[in-house]
């Protein structure tokens, strides 16, 4: 089953079409890549899936329930209750960390499972201890963000998405605004959830790393999905874009 589709989805910024009828599904356990050039409209396809954007065209399910759907010219959602429900199918690791400045890394793990999901407190901390262990931040439960690096921010971030127990996990960029040092431990963390299997969709810059974890590869263009594939069917396509797009990174 599909964890995730989103049908003929469109995205107008002012007159500005940012995505032009784009289809793609997820089935569990898979991981999706989502590459192309700057403004191609990869964030916003993601802002979309995560309903931080209203879609100006199609629809998107969750576990074959619609999520969002056009009714006229207006985007719907189901009731408040259901619509909590799905939600909770996702975690979204942004690439700016997003976190909680005047909460502690632990208190940024645990807030949203104790109080939006309501689950019980011993269960959630013991939780949140062994994803710290996992991210090598056992000794940072008490530190505050001010006091972490930008890898260690990032991988508190991918921690308190996971403490939601999401069936799918977003990434939007979440290396672009590290060092190339810091990249490393942060896409190190991202290979390690890949080997649990949990379900993944990632916008990122990292060609190597895209093409090294995906299942699939998707190369958006223009607001279009102009190529997909296996990571070995895209990244050695003689689609001129693409080949294009590949170029620039070779010249770094």
């Amino acid at each position: 089953m599909n964890l995730l589709e989103m049908n003929h989805i469109r995205k107008t910024f002012d007159d500005l079409e940012v995505i032009k009828d784009i289809s793609l599904s997820v089935k569990e356990g898979e991981i999706l890549s989502i590459i192309g050039p700057s403004g191609s409209g990869k964030s916003t396809l993601l802002r979309c899936a995560t309903m931080l954007e209203e879609i100006d065209g199609g629809e998107i399910l969750y576990m074959g329930e619609r999520a969002a759907w056009m009714e006229g010219k207006k985007a719907c959602h189901p009731g408040k209750a259901q619509m909590k429900r799905l939600q909770e199918y996702f975690g979204l690791v942004f690439q700016s960390f997003n976190l909680f400045p005047h909460y502690s890394v632990m208190k940024n793990l645990t807030d949203a499972p104790i109080n939006i999901q309501k689950r019980n407190k011993e269960e959630v901390y013991r939780e949140a201890r062994e994803l710290l262990a996992k991210m090598g931040l056992e000794d940072k439960e008490d530190a505050y963000p001010c006091q972490l690096s930008g890898g260690q921010c990032q991988r508190v971030a991918i921690a308190r998405a996971l403490a939601l127990n999401p069936k799918i996990m977003f990434f939007d960029e979440p290396t672009s605004a590290l060092d190339p040092e810091l990249t490393g431990e942060v896409l190190k963390v991202i290979r390690s959830l890949a080997d649990l299997h949990i379900t993944m969709v990632i916008v990122t810059h990292e060609m190597s790393f895209a093409r090294e974890i995906s299942d699939r590869v998707i190369f958006m263009d223009k607001g279009v999905v102009a190529l997909e594939g296996t990571p070995e069917e895209v990244f050695t396509s003689s689609h001129n874009r693409m080949q294009e797009f590949l170029g620039k990174f070779r010249q770094h």
